[in-house]
């Protein structure tokens, strides 16, 4: 893409998305996030009604007394975002591509965060790690992530969550607000997401296509698989064939639910041809709740 177009485009998604998190969703990211990380502060002694669960053990056993650990708000909160730029992630029937409508929403959370004075970073991945931008403050930082995200060009196509997470897991020490933004078109996540929701505050963002949930009935087509590159020809006017589409397409969407829910982890599902603001917004308000 040419350095002008590019520049263009990243600036019709700064004035969209910047607008959004200024005016409407300041308040509700500062609600549903902050608080949420605590950090260790001081040790002190006991006192009646004190969380036993916080009790410093090795302190306890040195002074012969009972301390506890005291935790404090951290008041600034790292927020990564987890892409997925496979080749699934490059399609579309209505008004944009799932990696269209990903860009805009990593916009509009990166820019919520900024002006709650926090961190973003991110990772690009599809079946391995692409790429890896570490976490910073500023206006300059989240337009060279918008960049990435409109212009970046993934080596490979196809989709590991799992081996993704592992490696946030490994870089990432601090907690943070972790977004993994992906199709979920893929399974075998639930060991490293499991680990990385004990640490971390983890909400999946589930983008799809409201094709991808049935195939219409238009006869013989031929198709190529996003990831895969294979092409082969489908009878959709076959009921068996259409059966066998939706039944691959939900056993994706209940293993996403469940392993989330499993994990402890937060989830938020948005369509294509649905407002992505209306549902971040329904879901900070269920969170701040």
């Amino acid at each position: 893409m040419e350095t002008s177009e590019l520049l263009r485009k990243v600036r019709k998604i700064e004035i969209k998305t910047k607008g959004l998190s200024k005016h409407i969703f300041s308040g509700e990211y500062h609600s549903a996030f902050k608080g949420r990380g605590m950090s260790f502060s001081e040790v002190r002694s006991y006192q009646f009604g004190d969380d036993v669960r916080n009790i410093d053990w090795n302190v306890t056993a040195r002074t012969g007394e009972p301390h506890v650990k005291v935790f404090e708000e951290e008041r600034e909160l790292t927020v990564m975002l987890l892409v997925d730029i496979s080749g699934s992630s490059f399609f579309g029937t209505v008004n944009q591509f799932k990696s269209e409508v990903i860009t805009e929403i990593c916009a509009l959370l990166a820019f919520s965060a900024i002006n709650n004075n926090d961190k973003v970073g991110i990772i690009f991945f599809s079946s391995e790690i692409e790429m890896f931008i570490p976490p910073k403050k500023g206006r300059q930082h989240i337009l060279r992530i918008i960049r990435e995200l409109i212009d970046f060009e993934p080596k490979h196509k196809g989709t590991n969550i799992g081996k993704t997470l592992e490696y946030f897991n490994n870089v990432i020490k601090k907690r943070s607000i972790c977004f993994i933004l992906s199709d979920f078109l893929t399974k075998s996540y639930e060991a490293p997401l499991r680990i990385a929701a004990r640490k971390h505050d983890v909400v999946g963002v589930h983008l799809l296509d409201p094709k991808e949930k049935e195939l219409p009935d238009v006869g013989l087509i031929r198709v190529v698989d996003a990831e895969s590159g294979k092409l082969k020809w489908l009878d959709t006017s076959s009921k068996k064939v259409r059966n066998q589409h939706e039944q691959w397409f939900q056993e994706h969407e209940q293993y996403f639910k469940s392993t989330f829910l499993k994990s402890g982890a937060d989830w938020v599902s948005i369509q294509t041809n649905d407002s992505y603001v209306n549902a971040l917004l329904q879901f900070f308000k269920k969170r701040s709740s």
